[in-house]
């Protein structure tokens, strides 16, 4: 994150998490701390869930791929028309 965006967004995060507490939002304060940790994480190691959505779009495409090739199947040709 750039500049004084990472520690603007933490402590936006702590005065969520702190208000979710005084008023006894456990899960909401819950939740606020886990995307705070995120924050944290992401900053520091450079993973992302974006990283993350990547790799399983791209398994699922190869997946599809495969499946694909290994039974013959054709794309849908909108100039046949089969009717039953």
């Amino acid at each position: 994150m750039d500049g004084s965006l990472y520690p603007v967004s933490l402590l936006v995060v702590a005065v969520m998490a702190f208000y979710f507490y005084r008023t006894n939002n456990v899960k909401l304060m819950l939740f606020a701390l886990v995307v705070g940790i995120y924050i944290i994480y992401s900053h520091n190691t450079g993973v992302t869930i974006t990283d993350y959505k990547n790799e399983v779009v791209d398994s699922i495409s190869d997946s599809a791929t495969e499946f694909v090739k290994e039974r013959n199947i054709e794309g849908y040709n909108e100039s046949k028309k089969v009717v039953k």
